[in-house]
């Protein structure tokens, strides 16, 4: 079969059996899981709802038309704040940064309430793009876990009182010479720099120390021993023809996904409407342990173990050496016979794009790096495709320091302890030791916002502001600056660490006047930082006033020739190397290995109780609501293993096993991030703590913290786990949905992948007589080249549109209510699997078969094309959803605001503050469905109106065009033939999804083109 004829896609190994014509006992098992309901979950069918009902049409008309709505208040202001106009959003240009994930953003305010996020384009290193953490963040700060006051003894107490012993406490430890840290998440401002650095000089025995969840001690380690610089680099995949990533998801959380991923996306695009392909297209080898969401997208993508990395490696080295003309690395064979993956032809081929290549690693192992960094020196990646002049500050920790702090806290050295954005309570592999050890210290303080595992144990906790409350500053890479400020008064009796830390010093933002009232002392503190060290930078200024006003307005400031070249030496003699690296190499490892992974969503498990990340699908295995122990198709059958079979690992913990294609045979995998205990009424214990498998290991340079192993055991319990998982929950009964062809065979016909439509053209026939649209046409084209399934869209979606949260439950039962899916499918073998991804939303269908079945006329065409929902007509007969053949209908079967059986954010006052008062909150018994935005569509043509000129092509984008990183959504007019998205349909990759059935979408899909250029031979 050609690479252009049709494959069978599946999206769960249910239906690849199915597929593959196998009818096997785990089939059998796995369907019935997929349908089997718990006895307090149990609910009737639809059908027999109906029957017990007396439902009728006429009485549904006739009880809902009878229902009241709740009566609210709403009280005038008697003097209308300046800068507030009711029904006009603000946006605010500000900073994300939780010490691990970075962004420039625009946060858009409604009457005071921050309520969406968006990315700044403004930016050089976000670049206008987000993730999902980033557009979930704005929950947070209307979580009711939130402690609204400072805490003694987590008793509630004044800040006078709190500052008053605090001082007495620290001036006492440091009169007696005792030890005082400051334990932090890496910070990337400036100004909080500056404020430790303050700090130590009214108390000489503090010591400041970063201290990263997941770690990447280890490359900025391996940078210190092979370049002299203790960094991070910056990566520049947009300049890189080859990509070979070793465990490293940076398209998903590794160091700065955001970046990366509009970098990766810019050379993923095959040319259009010229016949040839892009030249310019990169080719991506990805080898890794669990099937990533980076994996996901590569061209190439080879299962290993993580005991096979080292081996690879040295292995590609070696080749590379020889050409070289260096000595290789001698190893012995029963190490090299560890590894059964041959590295092949890589090394020619990385040789012949010397300058022009990357590799990278995931790995927190500094002889790993180490061995990178001297793969990507012998290619030329420095000053091409790695930046070290110019580093990035995302992570900052020492694992060895982390290691010895514990050992003196044990000891009693240290007596004074103070806590920011640090939780290692919960995520610190040896979490006793640190809490047994805290409790030696006769001071101890947490500056955290919410009651977690860590603050639960302190004296005093000082609770800090949400960071859309704060002032603050960033410099997230060497020459780039950043800004944020309060987007809202504070909703509590909270206070910014910085500013506490200012009080404790005695000293105030001016450093020598006070602040007057509405601004802090920390806000007047970063001024004039700012003032001293970058207003003398700039030229375009001529007062420090305007600067600082136009730094504020445009949120980030990069002051000229900012960057720098520096040598790149490597340090290391070819002897100190040889001995450095053979330690990659490991005898063989009986039994399975394990590792360990971020995951999209939770992340670090900083943000588990945000319930719209929680019920998020995971990208790649489409489970929200858990994390499992992953294991392959092959290992699955070898131990007779069953979708949603628990298991005891290692006697700490039962997790449910999820059986993923393209997992490595010898290797299980875990999330982190989940099995909290103190994180608030959405996270508490839902999924496992997997941090108690990271394992401290001894190296040269002293303690790191590894996220793999060997010798883990997991033993069947006889019980079964329903997970929440969707990929199956919408089925497009086997068409060709996703379409995608070869680089080659796009080179020499652009419809490669796309055949399909030139025949579904030759019969397009129709009863419906043909629409005009005389004035706008609304459109959306998405390129699946481009889009890498990151679901950044559908946390926008959510967001904007007051998509409720319905539970791990509900999901069970296929009724999520996301507006947006990304569905994610499988081709080929469960062993190496194609994957692809596709974001799905209503199509607004020119000849929409939901509208001709309504008999309420609730759903029906506008002037412009977009199908809309009249909610207050909806009486929930579901025919629309049945008539939909793309499944993006979402029926709300029960209340799930004011519901105390749905306790998220909408069933709380608190919480009900993040609500888009554009669009309505559905009620119980009504249908709903993405509508393009059309708030935002109504907005932009009112603006353009009153500034009497015609929309800008671009200017309205939706809620998930704008949140995507990559930029694979285009919107815009149709009618428009200039316009981006009008180009985009008339691309030989468009297409329309399941065109045949003539429904005319205004929805494209643009195919998805891998590059299949073979390896360069010897």
């Amino acid at each position: 079969m050609s690479t252009n004829e049709y494959k069978k896609h599946w999206g769960s190994i249910e239906e690849f059996e199915v597929v593959a014509g196998v009818n096997t006992q785990t089939e059998i098992n796995a369907s019935d899981n997929s349908r089997k309901i718990t006895k307090e979950n149990e609910s009737i069918s639809r059908r027999d709802f109906l029957k017990a009902s007396g439902f009728s049409l006429v009485a549904a008309s006739l009880t809902l038309s009878g229902c009241k709505n709740a009566i609210n208040k709403a009280i005038p202001y008697l003097i209308k704040p300046e800068s507030i106009t009711p029904g006009v959003s603000t946006f605010y240009a500000s900073t994300f940064f939780d010490g691990h994930d970075y962004c420039s953003i625009l946060v858009k305010t409604t009457e005071g309430r921050p309520i969406k996020i968006e990315g700044n384009t403004l930016s050089r290193v976000s670049t206008g793009g987000t993730n999902a953490k980033v557009q979930a963040s704005v929950l947070s700060l209307y979580d009711d876990f939130r402690i609204k006051s400072p805490l003694k003894a987590k008793q509630k107490t004044t800040w006078d009182t709190v500052d008053a012993e605090i001082i007495s406490k620290l001036e006492e430890l440091t009169k007696k010479g005792n030890k005082i840290v400051i334990l932090t998440s890496s910070i990337i401002s400036p100004s909080t720099k500056n404020v430790f650095k303050d700090f130590l000089k009214k108390y000489p025995t503090t010591e400041v120390i970063s201290y990263d969840a997941i770690s990447s001690s280890g490359m900025i380690e391996a940078n210190k021993m092979t370049f002299g610089k203790e960094v991070l680099p910056t990566y520049k995949f947009n300049r890189a023809d080859l990509i070979v990533s070793f465990g490293a998801d940076f398209l998903g959380t590794w160091i700065a996904p955001i970046e990366f991923t509009k970098q990766y996306a810019s050379r993923r695009t095959p040319r259009s409407k010229t016949g040839k392909a892009n030249a310019g297209i990169s080719k991506h080898v990805q080898f890794e342990s669990t099937l990533s969401l980076t994996g996901s997208n590569a061209d190439y993508r080879i299962p290993i173990n993580p005991s096979e990395e080292g081996p690879v490696l040295l292995e590609i080295y070696n080749k590379l050496a020889t050409r070289a003309g260096k000595k290789p690395v001698a190893v012995s064979d029963s190490k090299v016979a560890n590894s059964q993956i041959d590295a092949g032809t890589l090394p020619d081929e990385l040789w012949a794009k010397k300058g022009r290549a990357l590799v990278v690693s995931g790995s927190n192992d500094v002889h790993i790096q180490i061995l990178v960094n001297k793969i990507n020196s012998l290619i030329g990646s420095y000053g091409a495709t790695i930046d070290l002049g110019n580093p990035t500050y995302y992570r900052q920790g020492i694992d060895g320091k982390m290691a010895e702090l514990i050992e003196r806290l044990e000891k009693g050295e240290v007596k004074g302890m103070i806590l920011y954005h640090v939780n290692p309570a919960y995520d610190y592999p040896q979490a006793d030791r640190f809490i047994n050890a805290l409790a030696k210290t006769t001071l101890s303080v947490s500056f955290s916002e919410t009651m977690d595992e860590t603050a639960s144990l302190v004296n005093y906790i000082c609770p800090d502001n949400h960071f859309l409350e704060s002032w603050n500053d960033a410099e997230p890479r060497k020459g780039s600056f950043s800004l944020g400020q309060p987007t809202i008064g504070k909703l509590f009796d909270t206070r910014q660490a910085q500013e506490s830390l200012l009080k404790w010093t005695g000293l105030t933002g001016s450093q020598g006047g006070e602040a007057t009232e509405g601004e802090s002392a920390y806000y007047l503190y970063i001024k004039k930082y700012w003032e001293k060290a970058l207003y003398p930078l700039q030229s375009g200024h001529h007062s420090f006033a305007s600067f600082w006003t136009a730094a504020l307005q445009n949120g980030v400031y990069e002051p000229p020739a900012a960057h720098s070249k520096s040598p790149h030496t490597f340090l290391l003699s070819d002897h100190e190397f040889s001995k450095t690296v053979s330690s990659v190499l490991s005898e063989k490892t009986e039994g399975f290995e394990y590792s360990l992974y971020e995951s999209i969503g939770i992340g670090t498990g900083r943000h588990a109780n945000n319930p719209w990340l929680q019920e998020l699908p995971d990208p790649v295995s489409k489970v929200c609501w858990d994390n499992y122990l992953a294991v392959s198709y092959g290992t699955a059958k070898k131990l007779n293993l069953k979708l949603g079979d628990n298991v005891k690992i290692n006697d700490l913990f039962e997790l449910p096993v999820l059986i993923q294609p393209g997992q490595s045979d010898h290797t299980v995998s875990i999330a982190l991030g989940y099995g909290r205990t103190h994180a608030g009424k959405v996270a508490d214990h839902v999924g496992k703590n997997a941090y108690k498998l990271v394992s401290l290991q001894k190296r040269k340079n002293g303690i790191q913290r590894i996220y793999s192993g060997g010798g883990i055991t997991f033993k069947p319990t006889g019980r079964n786990y329903i997970f929440a998982l969707t990929q199956t929950h919408h089925t497009m009964e086997g068409r060709n949905h996703v379409r995608r062809g070869r680089l080659s065979e796009y080179a020499k016909n652009p419809y490669t992948g796309n055949e399909q439509r030139i025949e579904d053209l030759k019969h397009k026939v129709s009863l419906y007589k043909a629409r005009v649209f005389e004035g706008h046409h609304w459109g959306l084209a998405v390129d699946l080249s481009r889009c890498t399934g990151c679901s950044a869209c559908v946390i926008a979606c959510t967001a904007e549109n007051n998509v409720p949260v319905v539970g791990r439950d509900e999901v069970r039962q296929k009724r999520i209510m996301h507006w947006l899916r990304v569905d994610r499918y499988y081709s080929e073998q469960p062993v190496r699997p194609e994957v692809y991804f596709q974001p799905v939303m209503c199509m607004q269908c020119n000849h929409a078969p939901c509208e001709n079945v309504c008999p309420v006329g609730a759903t029906q065409n506008s002037k412009e094309g977009l199908n809309e929902m009249a909610y207050n007509r909806c009486v929930g007969t579901r025919y629309c959803m049945n008539n939909c053949p793309y499944h993006v209908r979402r029926f709300n079967w029960l209340a799930y605001s004011n519901n105390n059986k749905f306790d998220y954010n909408t069933n709380s006052e608190l919480g009900k503050m993040v609500l888009n008062p554009d669009v309505v909150v559905r009620s119980r018994g009504v249908v709903e469905k993405c509508t393009f935005c059309v708030q935002r569509i109504q907005e932009s043509k009112l603006v353009a109106k009153t500034e009497n000129r015609e929309l800008l092509d671009g200017e309205i984008k939706t809620a998930c065009v704008q949140a995507c990183p990559a930029g694979a959504m285009v919107f815009g007019d149709l009618n428009k033939k200039d316009s981006a998205v009008s180009k985009a349909f008339l691309d030989e990759r468009n297409y329309f999804l399941l065109e045949e059935l003539h429904t005319v979408p205004a929805v494209g899909y643009l195919t998805k083109i891998k590059n299949d250029e073979p390896l360069a031979k010897s």
